[in-house]
């Protein structure tokens, strides 16, 4: 145990002595020289989730990309969604072992090793490896646009490069009292939507936006309103009050109309504050049913009339999931898609691979081309054992 964590530790070492662009080729190296690895490679989950580019190849060619593979049933598809090491024999005895690269539950990528030999040992050394690479880009990615570059397989429209530089940088979380997970197609142009997060202490935060409009008009629109949720929410501020923050400033401004949905959930007891900003309701899944949430719904941000915006309570209870969605996800073609029997289906799914299948039924409702952007989000609300948990009502007679 002690020489494993020390070379962890010469590894990390290593990686934050290389410039940030080369930390994954250290990583390579270093398996290599220890393991006798003959290739190393690193592939990246794309912006939606649906190929991977391989990165970085350490087999004495040069790294750098390759051609995007599609994940679909695919063997890396395999490993990302069961978040296990996949290992396989290729007839000479040579050993291809591909392994999760995953950060709180958002998979970045999959971590590829041709060996010679691996035993127990080996292939524990070889996940510990993946672990610390998925801490190396976390860290890295603020210093280089290699791990941007990296999950593009389409060319990128101004309006999309705004927005995508407000999502949060991990589009999934995991925690003792949750598991979120969000997405956002399509990825090339975008026009309007955006979901955040954050967590406090005592505090989950959580937003889905739609800024009205398309192109660079509803990306700016957008950076406005997420701005001004972000400063009230920084400031201490309920949904309630960043709700009234977030309109007053899309009206001080004149840039337009957008809807929301303003979560704020306390991690204690999982009572849900939430304000509804002409947004479509959010849908629960419960004890095997799913329904619409009945909501009062306020004028959204920056209607020029008097708005009151109500905050209202929602109880979670553990083995709960609250699906939020813009209405992307349910216009023109989209409709065709019988969203309740999705969600149903895959209830079992981690959050992660629930947006997968939503958001893929969508696009393929729509022969691949959304006329609007289609944004979901899925809070899985686990509770905490070691807090008070209210009382699961009793069924209706």
């Amino acid at each position: 145990m002690v020489g494993r964590d020390l070379e962890l530790g010469e590894l990390l070492a290593a990686a934050e002595a290389a410039p940030p662009g080369e930390s994954v080729e250290v990583v390579a190296h270093d398996l290599q020289k220890r393991f006798g690895a003959e290739c190393v490679s690193f592939l990246f989950v794309d912006l939606i989730g649906e190929r991977l580019v391989r990165l970085t190849a350490a087999d004495g060619s040069a790294p750098g990309p390759d051609e995007p593979i599609e994940l679909r049933g695919s063997v890396y598809d395999h490993v990302l969604r069961s978040q296990r090491q996949h290992v396989e024999t290729d007839g000479q005895g040579s050993l291809r072992v591909i392994t999760p690269v995953t950060n709180r539950g958002d998979r970045i990528g999959v971590l590829e090793v041709t060996l010679q030999a691996g035993g127990d040992t080996v292939l524990r050394q070889v996940r510990d490896a993946a672990h610390a690479l998925a801490y190396i880009i976390v860290t890295d990615r603020r210093f280089t646009d290699l791990y941007h570059l990296g999950r593009r397989t389409t060319r990128t429209s101004l309006a999309a490069e705004i927005q995508h530089q407000l999502l949060p940088s991990a589009p999934c979380c995991e925690a003792t009292e949750f598991t979120l997970a969000a997405g956002l197609v399509p990825a090339d142009d975008i026009g309007g939507d955006t979901y955040d997060y954050t967590l406090d202490r005592d505090t989950l935060h959580l937003s889905i936006t739609d800024a009205m409009g398309h192109d660079t008009d509803s990306a700016l629109l957008a950076t406005l309103l997420v701005g001004a949720l972000r400063q009230s929410r920084r400031s201490g501020c309920d949904a309630l009050a960043q709700a009234h923050h977030a309109h007053r400033s899309l009206l001080s401004h004149n840039r337009g109309l957008a809807t929301g949905q303003l979560l704020c959930v306390d991690l204690d007891t999982g009572l849900c504050e939430l304000v509804n900003a002409g947004h479509p309701r959010p849908l629960r899944l419960r004890d095997g049913t799913v329904e619409e949430i009945e909501l009062a719904v306020s004028l959204p941000f920056g209607v020029a009339a008097p708005s009151t915006y109500h905050l209202q309570e929602l109880q979670l209870l553990p083995g709960d999931r609250l699906v939020l969605l813009t209405d992307g996800m349910q216009d023109r073609c989209a409709a065709a898609v019988d969203l309740p029997s999705v969600i149903h289906s895959t209830g079992a799914l981690h959050p992660r691979e629930a947006v997968r299948s939503l958001t893929g039924a969508v696009l393929d409702a729509c022969g691949g081309s959304l006329k609007d952007d289609a944004t979901v989000l899925i809070l899985d609300w686990h509770g905490d054992p070691r807090r008070a948990t209210p009382t699961r009502p009793a069924p209706p007679r």
